[in-house]
């Protein structure tokens, strides 16, 4: 997995790419990318899946503790381009309940409102 960072207005966009797994070592982590974030003071943090190949369970759990490390630290973590296979694994876990997804950039950046656009 790797992880590129740019910020837009005051969101910060962290896109996927590779595969979400139990890290094999050499990895960055995704969990660690938000924690970074969050101590830089970037509250609103936007996740692009689009580069994502394959998702374990372990994966799923980075994305679930992303998110409540996210929310217990009075933020707000959003996903963008979830690809159909990640989509179907959330909607049978049922988390796609928990997370906000997007399909385009645009639509997911005014979610977090006038500031961040």
């Amino acid at each position: 997995m790797q992880l590129e960072q740019r910020i837009v207005g005051g969101v910060a966009i962290v896109k996927v790419t590779g595969d979400i797994t139990l890290n094999k070592g050499g990895d960055v982590l995704l969990k660690d990318k938000v924690q970074s974030l969050l101590q830089q003071g970037h509250k609103n943090l936007l996740v692009d899946l689009g580069g994502v190949s394959y998702v374990d369970s372990a994966g799923l759990g980075e994305l679930v503790q992303a998110f409540v490390t996210t929310k217990n630290r009075g933020g707000s973590l959003r996903l963008l381009s979830v690809t159909k296979r990640l989509r179907d694994l959330l909607v049978v876990t049922k988390l796609l309940t928990v997370f906000d997804a997007y399909d385009d950039e645009a639509s997911a950046l005014a979610s977090f409102g006038p500031a961040s656009a």
